[in-house]
Formats: structure tokens, sequence, C-alpha cells
């Protein structure tokens, strides 16, 4: 027998804490760092970031996202036999308990449901999503939680402009189901570890004390030339795979961490601005849950609908880079 699966749920999270660019501008301004909103606008697209709480988690986030995202597939929590949840900022230092294993838990999930962490930064969604596609397709499971969790305030430095102004928290989850039609077309994945140095967290842990930095590093420019190729080309493999052409896609929903690149990515793959789904400017770069808030969004505003065709892909730190093609 053959198994596809399908999205059949979305939901998202984002900290009620939503700050500006302007009034980032002032923080900065106090401790003699120079930006403005102008600055930030033009080079990004940004214009606001969510941040979450001191006592909010990862787990927290992804556990709201979650909850939306089920009561969109009308399921009940142990309806759900696998989580797989993408994040770089897992609740406990060194990743473990897994984050997927505390929201398990907080979801009251009992029925011994496997869940698994996935490290692969922004791309972490995609990489996440596929694996969930493969196990349905296998037979090994029925309904998964896939979520896309961080708080990556917690690892900015607030006195490097050039990337603390980039980042925000959130989360967005999807329950991906055994359908009898096709649901996901394709997926596609890729990694380069010749390339991580240009965005990473250089530091580690020696003896309980941090040797090098415990901040992002990023080189915007490399990250920015890399993204723009490699998105294109993991876009034609996941049409190919697929058997689609780009006039084929309804919505294209990419990560989102720059205006330029998405805009760069739309117009390699010849696809209107009107069909790609941004977010980027409301908050920033939430690395692997910004595809998720992202499609979230789309589903819930109406314009991503029943039969629509979506395109979803994202490039990460590693450097890590994804596409997947679903038809909702």
């Amino acid at each position: 027998m053959t198994f596809y699966s399908k999205i059949i749920g979305t939901g998202s999270y984002l900290p009620p804490k939503k700050v500006s660019n302007q009034e980032l501008t002032d923080q900065l301004a106090a401790k003699g760092i120079e930006t403005s909103d102008e600055w930030i606008f033009s080079r990004s697209g940004i214009s606001f970031r969510h941040y979450a709480e001191p006592s909010v988690s990862t787990s927290d986030m992804a556990v709201e996202a979650a909850k939306r995202a089920l009561d969109a597939a009308k399921m009940q929590v142990n309806d759900i036999d696998l989580i797989v949840l993408a994040t770089s900022t897992p609740d406990f230092l060194g990743g473990f308990p897994s984050t997927a294993c505390v929201v398990q838990n907080k979801l009251g999930i009992t029925n011994g449901a496997a869940a698994v962490d996935v490290q692969a930064v922004c791309s972490g969604f995609m990489y996440a999503m596929s694996i969930a596609d493969s196990m349905i397709k296998a037979g090994n499971h029925k309904n998964v939680l896939v979520i896309g969790a961080e708080v990556f305030s917690r690892i900015l430095n607030f006195e490097d402009r050039t990337t603390c102004v980039l980042f925000g928290d959130g989360a967005g989850a999807i329950v991906m189901s055994r359908s009898e039609e096709p649901g996901v077309l394709a997926t596609k994945l890729h990694a380069d570890g010749s390339y991580a140095n240009i965005l990473c967290v250089p530091g580690n842990v020696q003896s309980g004390v941090v040797e090098g930095s415990a901040f992002l590093y990023m080189d915007g420019q490399a990250v920015f030339k890399l993204a723009v190729n490699l998105l294109e080309k993991v876009a034609n493999e996941a049409l190919e795979i697929a058997g689609l052409t780009t006039d084929q896609i309804d919505w294209l929903i990419p990560h989102q961490a720059n205006i330029r690149i998405m805009q760069s990515t739309a117009k390699k793959m010849r696809m209107p601005m009107d069909r790609v789904v941004v977010t980027v400017d409301q908050h920033g770069n939430t690395s692997a849950a910004s595809i998720p808030l992202a499609l979230d969004l789309a589903v819930r505003d109406g314009r991503v609908k029943p039969g629509h065709t979506v395109m979803l892909e994202g490039v990460g730190g590693g450097f890590t880079w994804g596409a997947a093609i679903v038809k909702m």
C-alpha cells in the first residue's frame, strides 16, 4: 500500500513583546551604537521583531504553536505519534533532554510518542518536515507534529548592530498525517560543512566555562551570495522531483531572512512578489520558526487555500539548505 503525507493543520505563536526598529535604535544608542530605522529596513526589509520574556522558553512557544496546529487539524494530543522539533536554541544546555521531549510532556502526550530535535538552524524546519514525510510514507508513523521554535534573542550580541537587528523569537507548527492522496509532492535537502564558519555561534564549553563567543556570528555578504544561488538550485531540484514548473506553484514561502534574498530568489524563479509570502517585515528572522510562521499566517488570512501548491524553502548555518513542494 502506498502512503502519502499531507499537512492538515497549521499554528504559530509570537511573544507579545513587539520591538520596532526605532525602539531598538534607541536602545543601541544608549550604548553608543549607531543605527537607524532606515538603515535596518533598507538592508533587510525588517521593521519589527518579537522578543520572548526571560521566563519564556523555546518549549513554551512551541507548545502554543502546537496547540493551535492541533486545533486546526481537529486532533487530540494523543493522536500524535511523533514530534520532530527544529531549533538552535534548545531549552537545555547541550540540547538534552530534547526540547521535543519537553514539549511532549507539556502538551500532555502520554502514548509514548517518539520525540526528537533537529538542528539545521534556519533550514531546520525543512529538515524536520522531510523527516516527518519520510516516516509517514514508510508507514512508521501516522500523525506527526512538526515544529520550528527559536529564542534567538538569547544568542544575539546587542553590541553588534549588523546581527542583533535581524533576528526575533517565535514558533510555528504543522500537523502532517497519513493520506490517501498526495500532499507533500517533493522534498530535497543539502548541506556543505565547508561553509560552517560564515554563520555560527563559535563558542564551546570547557569545564563549565564558555570559550570563544556564545553569540551568533554572521558574514552577511557571504551568506547572501550563497543563499541566493542555493535557493534557486534547490527550488529547481524540488520542481524536477515533483514534475512541476514554476508557473504551477501558487505560493512561494521562503525562509524569512532578508527581503533582498527573497526578491532575488523570486526573480530567478520568475515568480512575482505578489505570489511570495513575506513576514520578515513584522517578524524579523525567526530561524527555524520563520517558514511555519509564514505558512500559518497565509493559511489563516486566506491566501493559501486547500488545493494550492506551495513551495517552501530555506537556508541556514551549517551550511544547510532545503525545499519542499506541498499540495495543501
